[in-house]
């Protein structure tokens, strides 16, 4: 796979229908949030409060996961700290191996995506499995989820009932989905009921309670801790709120913004274990907290991974998830990777078309497009501009200096209207491989309103 953003997209859009797919049904999901948003007349209130506070959290972050640790412990938890990927999937595998564990099942969580957990367990032994439907589906095709909330949107269902013919033994040729998700329940009601260890993420993690809350549409979370007696808990240290009444703001924004609905079916508070069971907290940092230092970007902190600035920005619709080279796509994940390692995810800067939608339908209010906008102005010091536009910028400085050749080259631009179309449309010009140039005006704006014709 190349390791370029623009590669990746060309294979993508090469499937035209995929494309169309692809773009309409995510447009329909940013409708659904429109519409949900507009139903609320406090709507922008919420999003003012969940911004500020998050912005109080992260600047609180020492003494709000401190008192989630105390509040926690008096629960009956354990709570363990790691400070990056590879400590953490080692504090798992030392309480799986604790508890001699060999069957893991988890719920969906982007951040044992991110420390790459799953292949690390599965390397020493321990079966891991997804219960969240599309990353279940993904799992057993092999694939990285291409989406944080619809992880598997990019697969239609043909492709789905043929996968399970083979891994499940369904009827051949059936791609009804009630039918699909019948015979996925039944497949993975084995696994819940023979896991030996359950594993959730976090949605939000409350300092006052010291409690997690998952949110999910299929009660796989409940379904997963209801039976083994070990559960683990993983979250980046980001996650944590104040309190309940705080926690309320951001269960009214996530579904809404998310998916469209009004709250996430399930909302699952985990407190403490049940008698004779154990509940572990793992908080992470994995360069969280340099992030904090970073005074542009540390509003990237505020995400509540809703992925609604993947469903709105008209690049990742049309491009898909695997056109990025960071593990999460779209807007959020080209600002998340640079802040990850800037050489290696410099190309996904392009992905951007700065039509700011993201930023407005945050509802944190990440300034995402801003700050892919200043990630942009730091790619020549990393060595990542790209050379063509740097030559192309330097040529316009020189005409936008100099007053005389820019009215000169003004004058004469309508002559490209009428030069043989193999001269303008070629492999130099770029803009022209999708789509016509415009028509160049046979009067500039500079010459109407000199002579009169503009008032």
């Amino acid at each position: 796979m190349s390791t370029k953003h623009a590669g990746n997209a060309a294979r993508f859009i090469a499937n035209r229908d995929e494309e169309k797919w692809h773009d309409q049904t995510l447009w329909l999901v940013r409708q659904k949030r429109d519409k949900m948003s507009h139903s609320l007349p406090e709507w922008e209130r919420l999003r003012d409060l969940a911004c500020a506070i998050k912005l109080y959290s992260n600047s609180h972050l020492d003494t709000l996961l401190e008192e989630f640790e105390r509040n926690a412990i008096a629960n009956g938890a354990v709570v363990h700290w790691a400070k990056d990927a590879e400590e953490h999937n080692r504090i798992v595998l030392e309480l799986l191996r604790r508890h001699s564990a060999k069957n893991l099942i988890k719920s969906k969580s982007m951040l044992t995506e991110e420390c790459e957990m799953n292949a690390y367990l599965m390397e020493q032994g321990i079966d891991v499995i997804e219960s969240d439907l599309g990353e279940r589906i993904l799992q057993l095709m092999n694939l990285k989820p291409s989406h944080i909330v619809m992880p598997a949107i990019h697969i239609k269902r043909e492709a789905v009932g043929k996968m399970m013919e083979e891994k499940m033994g369904t009827e051949p040729g059936n791609s009804d989905p009630t039918y699909l998700t019948h015979a996925a329940r039944k497949n993975l009601r084995e696994k819940f009921l023979h896991a030996d260890v359950a594993m959730t993420g976090a949605n939000f993690a409350v300092a006052s309670t010291g409690e997690i809350v998952v949110c999910t549409n299929e009660g796989n979370a409940d379904m997963c801790t209801s039976f083994p007696k070990l559960h683990i808990a993983t979250f980046g240290m980001e996650k944590i709120v104040p309190n309940r009444e705080s926690l309320g703001v951001f269960t009214r924004l996530l579904a809404r913004s998310g998916t469209g609905q009004p709250a996430t079916s399930y909302t699952s508070h985990y407190r403490r274990p049940e008698p004779g069971s154990e509940f572990h907290i793992i908080i992470v940092d994995n360069g969280r907290s340099d992030i904090l230092a970073d005074s542009e970007h540390v509003r990237t902190l505020n995400c509540i991974r809703c992925g609604e600035c993947m469903n709105t920005c008209p690049v990742y619709r049309r491009s898909g998830g695997y056109s990025y080279t960071y593990f999460i796509p779209g807007p959020i994940g080209i600002n998340l990777g640079m802040l990850h390692d800037p050489e290696r995810y410099a190309d996904n800067v392009s992905a951007c078309s700065l039509c700011l939608s993201c930023s407005n339908v945050c509802p944190v209010k990440v300034d995402l497009g801003e700050q892919i906008y200043r990630w942009r102005q730091r790619l020549d010091a990393y060595g990542k501009a790209n050379p063509e536009k740097k030559l192309i910028s330097a040529g316009m400085k020189v005409l936008m200096d100099r007053p005389f050749l820019f009215n000169t080259a003004l004058k004469f631009a309508p002559i490209v209207n009428h030069a043989p179309r193999f001269l303008i449309y070629n492999r130099l010009n770029a803009w022209g491989q999708e789509r016509e140039l415009p028509q160049f005006a046979k009067k500039s704006f500079n010459e109407m309103w000199k002579q009169g014709e503009v008032k």
